[in-house]
Order: C-alpha cells, then structure tokens, then sequence
C-alpha cells in the first residue's frame, strides 16, 4: 500500500487530478454536492417518504371503513329501517369489516415475508457454495449501472467480506427487498383492525346517542373522508383541499348509489 501524502505532495497531487481531463467537471460537481474539503456552498434538501410509511396504510384503512360503512348505513337507512336497526347494522358492518381487513392484511403480508425469507435462504445457500460466482454477479449489477469493471469487482469484494452484509446487499440487488426491513405481519393487521374501525365508527355513531336522520351520518362521514383525504395529499403532494374533495365526492357518491338502492328495494320488499 502507497504511503499517505502529506504536505506539499498532496497538494502537488490534488493539483495534478484537477488539471486532468474532465477534472473541472468532476470539481464542479463535489463542490455542488458539498464535498468535504472543497469551496462552495452545500446543497442540504430532503426527500419525503416516497413509500407512504405508516401513513398510507393507516389512512386508506380510514377511509376504506368510512365509504363501505358510509354506503352500508345509507342503504338500510333508504330501506326505512329504524334507528335502531341501522345502528346494529352499521355496528355489525364495522366489526365485520374490520376483522376482513386485519386477516386479508396479516396474510398478505405474512406470505410475502415467508416468501421473501425462502429467498433469502436460497441467496445465503448460494453465497456459501459459489462466493466467487456471486462476486462476479454483484460486480456485474454495479457495472451495468455504469461502475468501470475494476472498481466494481473491488467493491463487490469487499462487501463480500461479511456474509450478512453480502446477504443483505445481493437480497437489495436482486431482489429489491430489506431484509431488516421486512414488515411484521401482526403489527399490519392489528394497524387495519384500528384504523378501519377508526373510519367505520364515524357514520354509526350519531344514531348510537340518539340521532334518527342520515344527514347527521352523511355529514360526520362526509368530513373525516375530506380530513383523510387532506391527510393523504402530504403522500401523493397534491394540494390538500383538491385531495379532500376528490375523497369527498367519492363518498357522496358511494352514499347516495347504495342509499338510492335501499330505497328501491326497500318499496319493493315492502
């Protein structure tokens, strides 16, 4: 291994890469990017999370409760059915909803946790049998992404040298997932339990303390579908009040299809 420059030589050396071919161009784009030791100003910006985090699963869970419940309590309220029976009603879509929501999500994502950690132990088998065959196909990616051969060989290597971290790399590579990352299939469902049930209560809950008209039902659903929707523009950044109303609409619309068909059914059972 060469010995560190220091003093004059470094610099000589530092002056000698900057006056290379394309140099200037490579300068330019460390100083914008705030390299360490260079002039310039520093670019300091960030990105949201463009995945939603916990915030998607948890709103569109809301919002899903709200419009099935909204439409289950409009249409047996259009049937002219009583308070009562449409807060039994509503109570029994929401519990029942709520449980749908909590198994389909626990095994959605369990299956793909399972599937991702057969994967997982395929790549480890691979890893132990052929490293030198993995090497060279983890140097293949980077080189495909533009890495000169020699450098991508070299990182591949060294990454390589801790099997978990070659593990968790090759997984990322090829198969896009983190494996310390992976979702914990209880936490999505009981996350759906609540956050549907948070959604499903809305509608039913003026005819649980006495209401007995459906536009108290309309108008609380109708304003926690624009709030959900106001919520969610800080994950598609649209402006807010452009997604509330989009929501909105959807449920006014849900509302009066399912309460036009209680009524139509309701006159022709009756």
């Amino acid at each position: 291994m060469a010995p560190p420059l220091c003093g004059s030589e470094a610099e000589a050396a530092v002056m000698e890469q900057e006056a290379a071919p394309g140099a200037e161009e490579r300068t330019g784009r460390l100083r914008r990017s705030g390299h360490p030791g260079r002039s310039g100003p520093d670019i300091n910006h960030t990105h949201r999370d463009v995945s939603g985090g916990w915030l998607r699963p948890t709103v569109f869970g809301a919002m899903d409760g709200l419009v099935s419940n909204l439409g289950l309590v409009a249409g047996v309220a259009g049937s002219s059915a009583s308070s009562q029976t449409i807060a039994v009603s509503g109570l029994a879509g929401l519990v029942a909803g709520a449980f749908s929501m909590a198994a389909g999500e626990y095994t959605s994502v369990a299956s793909q946790r399972e599937l991702v950690q057969a994967e997982l132990e395929v790549e480890r088998g691979e890893l132990r049998r052929h490293p030198e065959e993995e090497v060279r196909e983890l140097a293949a990616v980077y080189e495909s992404r533009g890495v000169e051969r020699r450098l991508a060989m070299e990182v591949a290597r060294q990454l390589h040298r801790d099997p978990e971290q070659a593990l968790e790399t090759h997984a990322r590579e090829e198969l896009g997932v983190d494996p310390s990352g992976l979702p914990s299939p209880m936490v999505a469902a009981v996350s759906s339990f609540l956050s549907f049930s948070a959604g499903a209560i809305l509608p039913v809950l003026p005819y649980l303390v006495g209401a007995t008209s459906l536009w108290y039902a309309v108008v609380l659903a109708l304003a926690g579908l624009f709030a959900c929707g106001a919520v969610v523009a800080r994950v598609t950044a649209r402006q807010w009040w452009f997604s509330g109303l989009r929501q909105l609409a959807l449920g006014a619309a849900a509302a009066a299809v399912t309460y036009g068909l209680g009524v139509a059914f309701g006159t022709a059972v009756g």
